[in-house]
């Protein structure tokens, strides 16, 4: 039995599928809104809510919603997972995109002060058929076929109003030999969110969006949700030195400490090592270009501009100059998309990973508040 192997509560001020540790599996799902109108719309977002509350709950599937009785009707459900489903740690985070609030559905007036398409930073190459999208489906479980089963009963419940524009699936490797899983270059990956999630303030300060100011009152609760697809040139990557791979991410790629330390985790009330940088002014240990040092120097500076990281692998075969096809799909979590993500991606710019990677899709999205009793569903602020 996993430590997931239970349903995530489905009900909340926030969506599941943000704070809880990253599931083995998982998809993200683009789509088109293809409702008629705003009723049609209201209707779609109940009829979603109803679906991942009985994916996320587990049991028998509803009654009056399908039949295997007769030549011509067809189950409710698809038998992936056996006659019913079960938990599986299923999390399923609804986000909508900026396009959803142009004039079909008279949203203008009340989208997130800070959504829009998503932003080519300069050592990006965007794909548009893998980018942006009225709205985000995460789904994530313990296990592949949880995910997909979850992925096919959605889209059948709503296939009169949303139509698929992207996806990709991601996997979380276990922690080897502890710690924090790794990446596809070796590496592990999403230390400092121990930082964040230790800390309820830090939390509220960094991952829920308040109302208020330009942000409209219906955004209490939800996040900026970012996607970011990455192409990771691992056969380029495999041919340099473990001595140039650290200094470019600067941290050691066997024990995930900084550099400037001996280990990822360490005794005391910090669980796991931050980097320390004020002996090393000039770089000889990190160096100045080094990943994390840019990201964050760690010297009070840019405590505000941290985010929650729930990112995935992928391998998606071959491309089509015979290398093999693998990377990351980057997600993140922000109360304030351009105080965050945006400002930390811009201090990346021309960074030397960059040689190594290519980011070709994904989007700026918004993370829905979450559900708060029997009566609401996902986007009811948002369209009441």
């Amino acid at each position: 039995m996993t430590d997931h192997d239970i349903a995530v509560p489905f009900e909340g001020v926030h969506q599941a599928g943000i704070l809880e540790p990253a599931q083995r599996a998982a998809v993200v799902v683009a789509f088109l809104v293809t409702a008629a109108d705003r009723p049609a719309l209201r209707r779609m977002f109940q009829t979603l809510t109803a679906t991942i509350r009985y994916l996320v709950d587990g049991g028998d599937a509803p009654t009056g919603r399908g039949s295997d009785d007769g030549l011509v009707s067809t189950p409710y459900e698809n038998g992936v997972l056996g006659p019913g489903t079960v938990p599986d740690g299923l999390t399923v985070t609804v986000s909508v995109g900026a396009s959803l609030f142009d004039d079909r559905f008279d949203l203008a007036g009340v989208k997130p002060a800070r959504l829009r398409a998503m932003d080519e930073f300069p050592n990006d190459a965007l794909d548009p058929e893998h980018c942006d999208g009225d709205l985000l489906l995460q789904i994530c479980a313990d296990h592949r076929d949880t995910v997909l089963h979850a992925l096919r009963i959605l889209m059948r419940a709503t296939r009169a109003d949303l139509q698929v524009l992207w996806q990709m699936e991601g996997f979380t490797s276990p922690p080897r030999p502890s710690g924090t899983p790794r990446n596809l270059f070796g590496f592990k990956d999403g230390t400092a969110n121990k930082e964040i999630l230790d800390r309820a303030e830090l939390i509220d300060q960094l991952v829920w969006t308040k109302s208020g100011g330009d942000e409209p009152d219906w955004v209490t609760g939800g996040s900026y949700h970012v996607v970011r697809l990455i192409r990771m040139f691992v056969e380029f990557w495999d041919r340099i030195s473990i001595n140039e791979q650290q200094r470019i991410f600067g941290r050691d790629r066997d024990t995930g400490a900084p550099l400037s330390g001996r280990r990822e985790r360490v005794a005391g009330p910090e669980e796991f090592q931050i980097p320390s940088y004020h002996r090393d002014a000039h770089g000889n240990t990190v160096p100045l270009t080094a990943h994390i040092r840019l990201a964050n120097p760690h010297d009070g500076t840019a405590d505000d501009r941290r985010m929650l990281r729930r990112g995935f692998n992928y391998s998606a075969g071959i491309e089509r100059n015979g290398q093999l096809d693998m990377g990351m799909i980057f997600i993140c979590f922000n109360a304030d998309l351009d105080r965050q993500f945006v400002a930390v991606q811009t201090l990346l710019i021309d960074e030397p990973l960059v040689d190594y990677v290519s980011p070709f899709g994904g989007g700026y999205f918004f993370a829905l508040p979450g559900v708060r009793d029997a009566d609401d569903w996902l986007g009811r602020a948002m369209l009441d």
